[in-house]
């Protein structure tokens, strides 16, 4: 008898959102929905300004605010982008 393992079967994202960065004025951020269902989009956007509203990137929490809007997107399905302005390091994939 052998075990069987059910495979975590990796669906299609549902929706694409870009993160763009305004300036150092309030409100610093905007959410652009790419493609997806509208609902989809506006709950996220709500999400992502609850968790960036007045945090600029050069903040500490940005960078932690920032890894679980991404964890929120790969739960969801969003592809999460980020526009901040400036060249990024892209961090390694492991």
């Amino acid at each position: 008898m052998t075990d069987t393992v059910d495979a975590e079967i990796e669906e299609p994202p549902i929706a694409q959102a870009t993160i763009v960065y305004l300036g150092p004025t309030a409100p610093h951020w905007e959410i652009r929905g790419v493609y997806g269902e509208r609902e989809v989009i506006d709950s996220f956007r709500a999400r992502v300004n609850a968790r960036l509203l007045l945090i600029p990137p050069h903040d500490p929490q940005f960078r932690r605010n920032r890894e679980r809007v991404n964890r929120d997107g790969e739960r969801e399905r969003i592809i999460v982008d980020w526009d901040l302005g400036y060249p990024e390091d892209e961090p390694s994939q492991s």
